[in-house]
């Protein structure tokens, strides 16, 4: 069913873009739309785990360095069934974790220090299970394209409001677009992309954690780690990217009102519930 509504909402998602550039541009924007769509999905796919593992100063790690994270992850991808990732740890106070890169063959872990500090080995185990899940899953490509689609639509809204400000539209034709449309768009699609990006980002943390607990083998050791880092995620603050706060094993940013409304991880009530609800 994840993978159903994941499907849907990205089919969604592009619908959108179509629709942003067709106000814009007409038939032509539609097309330059899904080109630019296109072409930062191919740039993102290749180079976005680079870009963010450097980001938060991700340090690599061999066995010798880091030997009981390094044979946890190792267990765990033998038993996903997936080429071992690389192994990356970033020096942070916030006990946190996600995965990265463009598909098995390609893909790396990243732990902060507080999360090794905190965590037993057997919640350790639960936190490695629901990364590799994703990677397994190939949840970086996805949250990728959303992540992308969401921010050509909203770089289409800014390109539709400055046509609006130096009188770029030439009327309501099928070539030109349609003014009062785009004006709509400016407003309503970057909300939308919005809200459908975190319903996806939602809809695949729900699958790693399911994923994630029978690689680890009790869902025990993730809803336990989950308990302690939703904690100490409220306490310690970390200076992360919104952008990339997706990735997170749990949400790096803290804070309340609108935040929790449009927030890109699900309730952290109910992931432990279902967790803890699991039979395996």
């Amino acid at each position: 069913m994840n993978n159903i509504k994941t499907m849907v909402l990205l089919v969604a998602l592009t619908l959108i873009l179509v629709w942003a550039g067709g106000a814009i541009g007409g038939k032509q924007g539609m097309t330059i739309a899904l080109i630019f769509a296109l072409t930062m999905n191919f740039v993102t796919y290749w180079f976005s785990d680079k870009i963010v593992l450097k980001m938060y100063g991700a340090k690599e790690v061999t066995e010798s360095q880091s030997p009981e994270l390094y044979s946890i992850v190792r267990r765990l991808a033998q038993k996903a069934e997936i080429p071992m990732p690389r192994v990356y740890i970033i020096e942070e106070d916030q006990p946190n974790a996600f995965a990265t890169g463009r598909n098995p063959k390609h893909a790396a872990v990243a732990v902060t220090t507080g999360i090794m500090r905190i965590l037993t080995r057997e919640e350790l185990e639960g936190v490695i299970g629901h990364e590799l899940a994703h990677v397994k899953h190939r949840d970086i490509l996805i949250s990728t394209i959303a992540a992308t689609i969401a921010g050509a639509i909203s770089y289409l809204a800014q390109m539709a409001q400055w046509a609006m400000i130096f009188g770029g539209h030439r009327g309501d034709d099928e070539e030109g677009g349609n003014p009062i449309a785009a004006f709509v768009m400016m407003i309503v699609g970057p909300i939308a992309a919005m809200i459908v990006q975190m319903a996806i980002s939602r809809s695949r943390e729900y699958a790693a954690d399911e994923g994630g607990a029978k690689i680890a083998g009790n869902p025990k050791y993730l809803s336990g780690a989950l308990k302690k880092l939703h904690m100490a995620s409220q306490k310690i603050p970390m200076e992360a990217n919104p952008a990339t706060s997706h990735m997170f094993i749990v949400n790096p940013l803290s804070g309340g009102g609108l935040l929790k409304l449009f927030s890109t991880h699900p309730p952290i009530e109910e992931r432990i519930a279902r967790l803890e609800s699991m039979r395996i």
